[in-house]
């Protein structure tokens, strides 16, 4: 499907623009890029689009504006917002529009890549569901212990005002990680939307909808890191532990995830283990470091 798939890229950096064209049609897709919302809009008007992924700053016509627009002009072109360091209200707003995902600023070949293969299965859509059937299948996910803490936890909290992080963060405990059942039981339990939910999950980095390993590893991808080449250092702990962003060693024993900042940008680049941070890395000190937790076990 990616060959006949045709990808709009909506950025005033030509760099963004040129960076998303080498890796996507490196994967097959047909791109094309635009420096304005405005020209994206005329564009469009003339000619289809299967996804576009826009930044949401960019002069005069701003992307939630082209996201609106396409919304109500092509209901059926997926959306991937690019962009810097959003306000949890603008992720917010772009979630409830219908966006698909969103990539921060810099972003890897490996995290844009993952994001189009998702937009390839939104745009497939999903086999037609029965709601009360789903419902039941998000909970037969889990445990009937879990649920049963789950449930416990959302009842403790529920009506309370600011009740969803503390509630995401006990449910995060309780599973590892969150899911979107887990999210969807949750936004159903405290009487919110997914979008709500998935707003928090996705803007705050201490949340994660994956599985972790023992040892969960994260890199700082903002541009502190990002200048010092943090993703040579990235690059070096897939191949060392063959797993991509996201994933679990066979052994369960490490998990790769990418943050915006962790606040330690002096340090550039910085990684976490844990809690143990470490800077000023390079490929060269990756071995040495995992070797540490090995001596752990």
């Amino acid at each position: 499907m990616t060959d006949n798939m045709k990808i709009l890229v909506v950025d005033d950096e030509p760099i963004v623009i040129k960076s998303c064209e080498s890796v996507l049609r490196a994967e097959g897709y047909n791109v094309e890029g635009l420096l304005s919302a405005r020209e994206a809009m005329l564009k469009m008007e003339k000619q289809p689009f299967d996804l576009v992924f826009t930044d949401l700053k960019m002069p005069e016509v701003d992307g939630l504006t082209l996201i609106r627009w396409i919304r109500k002009e092509r209901p059926d072109t997926g959306i991937v917002v690019i962009t810097g360091y959003p306000s949890q209200e603008t992720i917010k707003e772009a979630l409830e529009l219908g966006i698909i995902d969103y990539v921060p600023k810099p972003f890897t070949p490996v995290a844009l890549i993952d994001v189009a293969k998702r937009a390839v299965d939104w745009i497939k859509g999903p086999p037609a569901v029965d709601k009360e059937k789903e419902k039941e299948k998000e909970r037969e996910e889990l445990p009937p212990s879990m649920l049963n803490e789950i449930d416990r936890v959302i009842d403790q909290y529920k009506g309370k005002a600011g009740s969803s992080i503390p509630v995401l963060q006990r449910c995060q405990e309780i599973v590892g990680y969150l899911p979107p059942s887990v999210q969807k039981i949750v936004a159903r339990g405290l009487g919110l939307t997914p979008a709500d939910i998935h707003s928090i999950v996705s803007f705050y980095s201490f949340f994660t909808m994956k599985p972790r390993g023992d040892h969960n590893i994260r890199i700082c991808l903002g541009t502190a890191c990002y200048v010092k080449r943090v993703e040579e250092v990235l690059n070096k702990l897939m191949t060392d532990l063959k797993i991509d962003v996201g994933e679990v060693t066979e052994d369960k024993k490490f998990s790769i995830e990418t943050v915006r900042c962790l606040g330690a940008c002096g340090l550039a680049p910085v990684m976490v283990i844990d809690d143990e941070t470490y800077g000023a890395v390079t490929p060269k000190k990756v071995p040495d470091i995992l070797r540490e937790y090995a001596v752990k076990e």
